[in-house]
C-alpha cells in the first residue's frame, strides 16, 4: 500500500496526493497515543531523578552529609547527564529512538532501586556517599536518553506550523512530571522513609515503560500512516522544509550556550529550592513543607510553557526567538525583585519564585524542544536537541558546586544574587541571538 505524502511547491500548493485514503480517525488516534506515551515517558524520567533534591536535608540531618558531599553526588549525576546527551545524539542516528528510550528507562529504574537500597541499609556515611556517586552517575547516562529520544519521535509525528502549540502542551511533561515527582518523593519520605522516595519512583517509571513498549512507535509509516513532514519542490525534486545542517550548526551551538543559563536556573531551583526555603523560613516540619513549597516554581512554570508555545505560533507566526527574548526580560525583572525583597516573607518569596518559573520555562521549552525541531531537517532534530541540551547541561553541573560554595562561605542570600546575575546574562544572550538570526534573514 502506498503512503500519502504531502508535497508542496514554493507557493504552498499541493503538487501530489496519495491514491489511498487514510481515515482521519486513525491519524488522530495514533497522534494522541504518541503524544501520551512520550509525555509519560519524559514525566516518568523525572520521578527517577527528582527524589535526590527532596532528600538532601535528610541526608544532612540523618547521615551527616555536608553541602559539598551533596554537590559531589548531584554534580556527578549532572556531569554524566551532560556527557550522555552527546552520546544520545550519536545513538539517535544509529538506532531507533524507541529502543534508546526503552533502554534508558530500564537502566534508570534499576539505578533508583539500588540508590534506595543504599540509603536503607545500615551503612556508614562514607560508604553511602561512595555508592550514591556511582549509582547517580550511571543514572545520569540513562536519563540523558529521555529528551533527545522523545523529541526525535515527536519530530516525526508533527508539522512545523503546529509545533509551538504541540510542544507547549507536551513540554508540560517536565513541569508536571517534576511537580508530581517532588510531591511523591516528599510524601514517601515522610511516610515510609528515604529509601521509598527512590523505590516508589522506580515503580512509577516501570508502569510507564510497559505502556511505552506497547504504544511507542518511531514513525507514522510503521502503522501505515503518511509522514507528517511538509515537503517543498526544488528543481523537480522534494526535500524537507528544514534548513541544511551546515548552515545552522553554529546557531545550534549558540542556542546551547544560551540554554546554559536556563538550565542553570531551573536546576538550581530544583536542587536547592527546598534547602533555600528551609534556610530562610525555619519552623516545625520545615523539611517536608519546604519540599512542597518549592514546587510552586513548577506549577506556575507549567503555564509559562503553554503560553510560550501558543505565543510563538499565534502571535509570531511560528517564530520562537521573539518569545524567548520577551520572556527572558521578564525573568530578569522577577529575579531582581526576588533577590531584593523575596526574603521579607514566605509568601512574597513563593510568589516571585513561581513567577520566575513562568518566565523561565517558556524559553526553556522553546529552545530545547520546538526550536531544535525547526532549525534543520527532521533527521537532525535528535542531534540539534542533544547538542542544545548537552551544552545547556553544563549549567546544572556548575550551579551545584557554585551554590554549595556560596552557601558555605557567603550565606543563602548570595544564591539569590547569583540567580539574578544568571537571569541578566540570559537576557543579554537572548537579545544577541535574536539579533544575529534576524541579520542573516533566518526567521527562527
Amino acid at each position: 500500500m502506498s503512503h500519502p505524502t504531502l508535497r508542496r511547491d514554493d507557493s504552498g500548493k499541493n503538487l501530489a496526493t496519495s491514491d489511498t485514503h487514510i481515515a482521519d480517525g486513525k491519524v488522530t488516534v495514533w497522534r494522541i497515543r504518541i503524544f501520551t506515551v512520550t509525555w509519560l515517558s519524559y514525566a516518568g524520567f523525572y520521578f527517577c531523578r527528582k527524589a535526590f533534591g527532596i532528600v538532601k536535608p535528610t541526608l544532612v540531618d540523618d547521615f551527616g552529609f555536608t553541602n559539598m558531599n551533596l554537590a559531589w553526588c548531584w554534580g556527578t549525576y549532572l556531569t554524566t547527564y551532560m556527557l550522555g546527551q552527546f552520546l544520545a545524539s550519536k545513538l539517535g542516528q544509529r538506532m531507533a529512538c524507541r529502543r534508546m528510550l526503552l533502554g534508558g528507562m530500564a537502566l534508570s529504574i534499576l539505578m533508583n532501586i539500588f540508590i534506595g537500597a543504599t540509603t536503607a541499609g545500615a551503612l556508614g556515611k562514607d560508604v553511602i556517599f561512595m555508592w550514591l556517586v556511582v549509582f547517580l552517575g550511571i543514572n545520569g547516562f540513562a536519563q540523558a536518553t529521555g529528551w533527545p529520544g522523545n523529541v526525535g519521535i515527536l519530530t516525526q509525528w508533527t508539522r512545523p506550523t503546529e509545533r509551538g502549540r504541540v510542544m507547549g502542551w507536551w513540554g508540560t511533561c517536565y513541569m508536571l512530571g517534576s511537580m508530581l515527582a517532588k510531591h511523591s518523593a516528599a510524601f514517601l519520605l515522610g511516610w515510609l522513609g528515604i529509601a521509598w522516595s527512590f523505590w516508589g519512583a522506580s515503580l512509577i517509571l516501570f508502569g510507564v515503560w510497559i505502556l511505552f513498549y506497547l504504544w511507542g512507535k518511531e514513525t507514522p509509516e510503521e502503522v501505515g500512516l503518511p509522514p507528517f513532514i511538509e515537503e517543498v519542490a526544488v528543481d523537480g525534486k522534494t526535500r524537507d522544509s528544514g534548513r541544511p545542517w551546515d548552515q545552522v550548526v553554529h546557531i545550534v551551538f549558540m542556542m546551547g550556550l544560551l540554554y546554559f543559563c536556563f538550565k542553570f536556573t531551573r536546576y538550581a531551583a530544583d536542587s536547592w529550592g527546598p534547602t533555600i526555603l528551609k534556610d530562610f523560613f525555619k519552623g516545625p516540619d520545615s523539611t517536608a513543607r519546604a519540599g512542597h513549597w518549592s514546587t510552586v516554581f513548577d506549577w506556575v512554570g507549567f503555564l509559562g510553557v503553554i503560553a510560550g508555545g501558543y505565543a510563538s505560533d499565534k502571535l509570531f507566526q511560528s517564530r520562537r526567538l521573539p518569545v524567548v527574548f520577551y520572556m527572558t526580560a521578564l525573568m530578569f525583572v522577577v529575579a531582581l525583585v526576588m533577590a531584593l525583597y523575596g526574603t521579607h516573607s514566605v509568601w512574597l518569596f513563593i510568589t516571585t519564585f513561581g513567577l520566575l518559573g513562568f518566565a523561565m520555562m517558556g524559553p526553556d521549552s522553546l529552545l530545547s524542544g520546538t526550536a531544535a525541531m525547526d532549525i534543520s531537517t527532521k533527521e537532525k532534530a535528535v542531534v540539534a536537541s542533544a547538542i542544545i541540551n548537552g551544552l545547556g547541561s553544563a549549567g546544572p553541573i556548575l550551579q551545584e558546586f557554585v551554590i554549595a560554595y556560596l552557601k558555605d562561605t557567603s550565606g543563602t542570600g548570595a544564591v539569590l544574587v547569583l540567580l539574578c546575575g544568571i537571569a541578566g546574562l540570559a537576557f543579554i544572550g537572548s537579545a544577541a541571538l535574536w539579533a544575529y538570526t534576524r541579520r542573516r534573514g533566518l526567521e527562527l
